[in-house]
């Protein structure tokens, strides 16, 4: 069953099932939520989620697509753990609090309109200019 948490140890989750899907996102809020070059997000049934200790907060903002985003967040440290909309069936965790990080082989590249320049896309991944149908 994987399992992670955020980086200070306070809040821990497991997930029941097998994720449905990996992407690697460049687009500029997970740029922004990750301090990186881009943000992970392995998609899972949210009723396959289980937060298991910890005290964490809601920080919800706009999406480019007219919709709205809840950022699931530790509060005692503010490490991201995952997203979710608003009554959806799937959650987006946050691939770098899992504690067994996941395989970017097959993931899907998404926002790749915004990817910053130098970054490699593997040649035969999926991608999508914006966000996947």
């Amino acid at each position: 069953m994987p399992t992670g948490g955020c980086q200070c140890g306070a809040a821990r989750y497991e997930i029941s099932a097998a994720p449905l899907d990996v992407y690697v996102c460049h687009c500029r809020e997970c740029r922004a939520q990750s301090a990186s070059a881009f943000g992970i997000s392995v998609i899972v049934l949210a009723a396959s989620f289980r937060l298991v200790s910890g005290n964490v907060g809601t920080w919800s903002r706009a999406t480019d697509t007219g919709g709205t985003l809840d950022c699931i967040f530790c509060r005692a440290c503010g490490t991201r753990l995952f997203h979710a909309g608003p009554g959806e069936a799937t959650l987006s965790v946050k691939g770098g609090s899992l504690d067994l990080p996941p395989d970017l082989t097959g993931a899907t590249h998404i926002w790749v309109s915004r990817k910053l320049p130098g970054v490699p896309i593997p040649h035969d991944a999926a991608q999508f200019a914006g966000e996947p149908a």
